[in-house]
Formats: C-alpha cells, sequence, structure tokens
C-alpha cells in the first residue's frame, strides 16, 4: 500500500512541477529533452489489445462534397442521404468544397503555430486552469486526474455566444481567429441543416434547439516526440458537444474506431473533418453516433489542429435535452434520461478521457 501511494504522490509532484513551468510540452522540446519524462508514458496495459488497425484499404473514409447544396435541391437531397449514411455508420466524415477559402484554412494553422512559438512569456499571460475563462492556454484540461499525460498543448477559446473582445484574444492570431470562427459558425449552421434534413425534420430544428449556439475553438500543438513508441497517442475519447468540425494539417495522425477497427482519417487537402458529439447521439436517440477516436504521436511535428466545437459549455441555460420526441415511437423508445449541456459536460470532464464513455452514463 505504501508504495502505490508514494508513486501516486510522485505522480502529483511531478505533474504539479510540470504545470508550474506554464510552458507545457513545447516548454520540454524548447529545453531539448531526449527522453520523454515519464508522465507522459501510456503503460501498454492501457491499450485495448482487441482492437487492430485497419491497414488493407478495407474502408473507404467518407467524403462528401457540399458543391451545390444551396442552390440545386436535386443536389442538396444526394448531400444529405450521404450526410445521414455517414452519421449513422462512421459518426465522422469530412467535407469539401465548403466555402472556407483555403487561404483562411492555411491562416489559421499560421496563427496556432505563432501562438505556440511566440516567447513563453507572452503565452503565459493566457494560462490557467480556470474553464469559465474565454482563453485559457494550458497543458491538458486532465492533467491532475488522468492515468497518463498526453504530449499536447492547448489553447481554447469561447467565441459564442458573447465573443471576447478583440483585445483580449492573442495578438498572433487574433484577426484570423475572428474570421475563422465566423466562417466555421455558418458552415455549422449548414450541416445542422443537413442534419435535421437527415433526421426527417424541418432544416432550422437543430439550430431552433441552440444547437449551434455555442462555439468553442481549441487549437492544439503536438510537438515532434523524441520517443512516440513511448506516448503512444493522445487518449481514445469522443467528443461531448454537438458537433465538431476539425481542421487537421499534412501530419496526419488522427485515427477513428470504426466496426472495431483503427481507421486513419486521411489529412485531404483543403478538407475539414466534421464529426458527431455525444450530445448529437443522445438526441438521436442513437441514430447517429458518437465514435472514439485519438491522434498518434509522432516524432515529425509539430502537428497542430483546430477543433470548433458546437456546445454551450460554459452558457447556464435551463434547457433540458434528451431524445427528440419526432424520433420516438413504441418501436423505438427513448434510451437516454435529459440533461443539461453543462451537466453533461460538467459530468464528462469529472470522468476525464481514456474511461468508459460518460454518454454510457445517461442511458436508461
Amino acid at each position: 500500500m505504501a508504495s502505490t501511494l508514494d508513486s501516486s504522490s510522485d505522480r502529483t509532484s511531478e505533474l504539479k512541477a510540470f504545470d508550474e513551468t506554464k510552458a507545457g510540452v513545447k516548454g520540454l522540446v524548447d529545453a531539448g529533452i531526449t527522453k520523454v519524462p515519464w508522465i507522459f508514458h501510456h503503460p501498454p496495459d492501457d491499450l485495448d489489445k482487441t482492437l487492430i488497425v485497419a491497414t488493407d484499404g478495407k474502408f473507404r473514409f467518407p467524403i462528401i462534397d457540399l458543391e451545390g447544396v444551396r442552390k440545386d435541391p436535386f443536389q442538396r437531397k444526394e448531400i444529405v442521404e450521404r450526410v445521414r449514411d455517414a452519421s449513422e455508420t462512421w459518426g465522422f466524415f469530412e467535407v469539401v468544397n465548403h466555402g472556407i477559402p483555403v487561404s483562411v484554412l492555411e491562416e489559421m494553422k499560421d496563427g496556432v503555430c505563432r501562438f505556440y512559438e511566440q516567447d513563453v512569456e507572452l503565452k503565459k499571460e493566457y494560462f490557467s486552469r480556470d474553464y469559465t475563462r474565454k482563453v485559457i492556454y494550458n497543458s491538458n484540461f486532465d492533467l491532475y486526474t488522468a492515468s497518463s499525460t498526453n504530449w499536447r498543448d492547448t489553447v481554447s477559446y469561447i467565441m459564442a455566444p458573447g465573443p471576447p473582445m478583440p483585445e483580449e484574444l492573442p495578438a498572433a492570431c487574433r484577426d484570423i481567429l475572428m474570421e475563422y470562427s465566423k466562417a466555421v459558425m455558418n458552415l455549422g449552421n449548414l450541416l445542422l441543416e443537413l442534419l435535421s434534413e437527415a433526421l426527417g425534420l424541418n432544416p432550422n430544428y437543430l439550430k431552433d434547439i441552440d444547437c449551434a449556439k455555442g462555439l468553442a475553438v481549441l487549437c492544439h500543438y503536438y510537438p515532434a516526440c523524441p520517443q512516440p513508441e513511448l506516448t503512444l497517442r493522445a487518449t481514445k475519447h469522443s467528443d461531448n458537444d454537438f458537433l465538431t468540425v476539425l481542421l487537421q494539417d499534412q501530419i496526419g495522425g488522427l485515427q477513428i474506431l470504426h466496426q472495431n477497427q483503427w481507421v486513419d482519417v486521411p489529412p485531404t487537402p483543403g478538407a475539414l473533418v466534421i464529426n458527431i458529439g455525444d450530445l448529437m447521439q443522445l438526441i438521436s436517440n442513437d441514430k447517429f453516433i458518437s465514435v472514439e477516436h485519438w491522434v498518434l504521436a509522432n516524432c515529425k511535428g509539430p502537428r497542430v489542429s483546430v477543433a470548433c466545437f458546437f456546445s454551450t459549455f460554459l452558457t447556464p441555460s435551463p434547457r433540458f435535452y434528451g431524445p427528440m420526441k419526432e424520433l420516438l415511437s413504441e418501436e423505438n423508445l427513448p434510451k437516454y434520461r435529459e440533461t443539461t449541456v453543462r451537466d453533461y459536460c460538467a459530468h464528462y470532464n469529472e470522468k476525464g478521457l481514456g474511461r468508459t464513455s460518460a454518454l454510457l452514463d445517461f442511458k436508461l
């Protein structure tokens, strides 16, 4: 028992020492480390050995072309059918011709790099673990509760409702962050229309119940890892929102769990990755699925990604979400109890990544 307590105490001390640098994982790399600190080691028994990586080309990741979605009703119908199929069977898909110029996507990725690669003292101004703030920079939101620490730093911005004042945003990425957030909100509204139609509902249904009311933009930075065989990957998880729009660079490494196999999400130039979140699975009563995913560690780096979460994480709201009544019948009874977004996210965060899905705890 003593050794277990000592080990726990040592880990807490190491985590605290790392956190207090306020320099994140990038700070370790900048210091020239050649060996990964043990708090970042993912033990082999942490892997589910029943799962394999699909390498035989068996699966073709869905890519949906949105060209003509607002002009051609026949084209729109076909797109809705593809969105329905991908949301039911994959929980993930990529979109092209989504309306956001490639130049904006590239500048957004550059903006992320500028933030992380600026002087550490400038970054420290935004360092916090107070998740009521609209701008937060740190490494691992569940640093003190997770069994293994992920080789990743994150800066997050709550951009809707009630975005920060421009001067509250880092100068290194201020302009592009505001431009990109506006563009993603427009795309998110379109995607929610398509998902509503895919459920057989009015196009505005999901927007009318505030699924597009909130937007959090999480900018991840994965420095090159000197020992990726020890850090393995970021912890597997599903997202705790309604919908996620992900911009990833060309390094790749994102994998999703599909038919009990890990499948690569290809870094298609100009494409955005879309995935269903836990709350969308809950309100669709399992019609659409929120799928576990992770990012493999790499020695190339830095890998950057921008994950935009449609959810009112921090906004107090009396609205309860449960399986949509329009989808229920005697053959399709509700599978989940009602919850608020805030309560679901609080439970998700308290549970931490890498354990069983938080969604299971809301099953009836």
